[in-house]
């Protein structure tokens, strides 16, 4: 005998066990095939406009933790605003210049930083792995349910987003702001390149430097 039958439950079409890891990419091959994203911003078109900017991860790895919790607060805001009367679009971007991601090309490649290659050639492996990233991370993303505009995201190696920045450092450095001058910066000797200050992590070692 089923004992479901005697009991008084509600009569529901959803399914009694959720079965996440089957049913969550329906849901989001559903939201693409929907077009969810430019439906959403269509809907808002006319309101006011709230734009929150994105700060890039580095193209250098998967995601982390870390990751996954800077995207979903970014997604429940800009959800939020969408859902409150702005029209709040959501472009994501990738910071794929710098040393993180020359670190890990030269991980996967195999290079180290003694290695004897042209700027040409290294420049190429960094491209290389770095839009690779950017593939493995906009697909984690998209499983974690953020809604953005993925099939557009702002690139910084791209030609036009590089173009945008000799713009910028031309009029700084017409206006007098770039200028050559002494500062002692932090060097990494087994990169062989300075550092930046955020790019350093303290910790609690015994230090016998002699300041004269």
């Amino acid at each position: 005998m089923d004992y479901n039958e005697t009991l008084n439950l509600p009569k529901t079409d959803f399914p009694m066990r959720a079965g996440l890891p089957t049913r969550e990419p329906e849901f989001l091959a559903r939201w693409e095939a929907n077009d969810q994203y430019r439906k959403l911003m269509k809907n808002n078109e006319g309101k006011p406009l709230f734009v929150l900017h994105d700060g890039p991860p580095y193209a250098n790895g998967d995601i982390h933790i870390g990751h996954a919790l800077n995207k979903t607060l970014k997604d429940f805001i800009v959800r939020y605003k969408n859902m409150t009367g702005y029209q709040s679009p959501f472009v994501p971007g990738w910071d794929t210049h710098g040393l993180p991601t020359e670190l890990a090309a030269r991980k996967k490649a195999g290079i180290s930083a003694e290695t004897n290659i042209s700027d040409l050639e290294l420049r190429k492996i960094c491209r290389d792995t770095a839009l690779g990233f950017v593939d493995v991370q906009r697909e984690s993303f998209k499983r974690l349910g953020i809604i953005a505009e993925w099939d557009n995201p702002y690139i910084t190696l791209k030609k036009e987003f590089e173009e945008e920045q000799i713009k910028v450092f031309a009029s700084m450095a017409s206006k007098g702001y770039i200028y050559k001058g002494l500062k002692p910066v932090y060097w990494c000797p087994d990169c062989n390149t300075a550092l930046a200050e955020a790019e350093i992590e303290y910790a609690e070692d015994p230090c016998h430097s002699m300041y004269v």
